[in-house]
């Protein structure tokens, strides 16, 4: 007979893997994958359920030799050779008391088959599977690697999300991607559940916002903060209107999507026109049950339900990547700008006074602004200034400029808060009646524009 073992993990620095096998199967009924994932950092080529079916092997065998019935009672719950070498050859395998049977193959295929019926009717490239353990699952895990004293064990969930994987690929033909999957698949063990995390389709290209009055993105009022009120007939709006309120619908229809986000290279004022090639952005559709898109034809449903309020071109499939991307780029902007000056002034003085405007421009923030942004200094670049024509006391002009610059206040001057400004050049007041963004075009350092390549 041997020697009986120790439940005290020996502080011994070799490590015995048949002696920590053995301190393991005296805890309680365990099935071979659990057994198995205890010494799962030790080879390749093998699954958990195969090393810990070698691994009792090697013990009966062992408690064989050694005439050790002990043994051979510890392994029998979960193991048919050790308990037909004691006799008990009609006695079922027992509940493992560490995954409580979750990682037979029973189970791994139902679960499996679960996430097949959850993902029917998603279109999906790639996906990933995912486990939400429960409570009782992660306390069982703690307790064996603290009483097991194995120094080679995998999570849990990595295996069980690694067999249910294989077994759901099979079953849907579809790839795994761990960086990026359309589809994340979670394992709600506590309730037994299927859950899917859906990656939102990105779209991307530009708008031309072709009439004034409407902002580019949803705007709750500013009285009841959505909620609805007098002010706003109860809309919870303060415009009924936006771009990305005209590009939604469509969107949604086609992804069959449950809402979308909008992301706008910067933005127009309200009273602004988008013209030219347009403003980039991206349209981001939230939980899209449709992901192969035609996206000509989409383009025009929505430039048809925005009925000449809003045009798109250039629509492309898009990644998350890209949001941050495109926020973070600097494009530069020309715009073309309706003056009233209160007085006539010469032609020359006027491109006199327009050419003082290109260089630095030091600017606070703008007082229409001052409620919803910091007030701080900004410095920005205007590019060019050029007179378009002229006509009495009414003047058309072009500016490009950095990202960021406030063409009103560069005209009238907001009482001194934008150095240098057209006003105090030419010393008669100047008002913006009409101003329209003509141009969103490459980065200020005037090196790209808005393509795949560069976002």
């Amino acid at each position: 007979m041997s020697e009986v073992m120790s439940d005290k993990i020996p502080e011994n620095p070799k490590y015995d893997i048949l002696e920590t096998a053995r301190r393991i199967v005296r805890l309680g009924p365990i099935c071979d994958s659990c057994l198995g994932r205890q010494f799962a950092m030790l080879s390749t080529g093998l699954t958990n359920a195969e090393r810990g079916r070698s691994l009792k092997t090697v013990l009966a065998m062992q408690a064989s030799a050694q005439e050790d019935p002990a043994l051979l009672e510890d392994l029998a719950p979960c193991y048919l050779p050790a308990r037909l070498k004691l006799g008990r050859r009609d006695e079922p395998d027992a509940r493992c008391t560490v995954c409580l049977g979750e990682m037979s193959h029973e189970m791994l295929d139902k679960w499996a088959e679960r996430a097949a019926a959850a993902l029917s009717g998603w279109e999906y490239s790639t996906l990933v599977v995912g486990t939400k353990i429960s409570g009782l699952l992660a306390e069982n895990e703690e307790l064996l690697l603290a009483d097991g004293g194995s120094r080679h064990a995998e999570p849990f969930k990595s295996e069980l999300n690694r067999e249910v994987g294989k077994r759901l690929a099979q079953l849907t033909g579809k790839s795994f991607d761990l960086k990026s999957p359309d589809m994340v698949v979670h394992l709600n063990l506590e309730k037994g559940e299927v859950e899917l995390q859906v990656a939102s389709l990105f779209i991307r290209g530009r708008y031309r916002k072709l009439v004034r009055g409407i902002p580019q993105t949803r705007w709750p009022c500013r009285e009841c903060r959505g909620r609805g009120c007098p002010r706003c007939n109860g809309t919870g709006r303060m415009y009924q209107e936006s771009v990305d309120e005209l590009i939604r619908p469509a969107v949604m229809q086609a992804a069959e999507s449950e809402d979308t986000v909008f992301h706008g290279a910067g933005r127009e004022d309200i009273d602004a026109r988008m013209l030219g090639r347009g403003r980039p952005f991206i349209v981001e559709a939230i939980r899209p049950r449709k992901r192969r898109i035609d996206l000509p034809g989409l383009a025009a449903e929505i430039n048809r339900q925005a009925e000449g309020k809003v045009e798109v071109i250039e629509l492309a499939l898009a990644d998350s990547s890209m949001v941050e991307r495109l926020k973070e780029a600097t494009f530069q902007k020309t715009y073309s700008v309706l003056v009233r000056l209160g007085a006539e002034v010469a032609e020359e003085k006027l491109k006199s006074g327009l050419n003082r405007l290109v260089g630095q421009v030091d600017q606070r923030t703008p007082t229409r602004v001052s409620r919803r942004r910091a007030d701080k200094l900004r410095l920005r670049r205007v590019y060019s200034a050029d007179l378009i024509e002229v006509k009495g006391r009414l003047a058309r002009i072009n500016v490009k400029g950095e990202s960021g610059l406030y063409i009103k206040e560069l005209i009238f001057g907001d009482g001194g808060r934008t150095q240098p400004n057209l006003a105090e050049i030419l010393r008669v007041d100047a008002i913006v009646e009409e101003l329209d963004v003509i141009d969103v075009g490459g980065e200020s350092d005037g090196t790209s524009s808005w393509n795949a390549e560069e976002i």
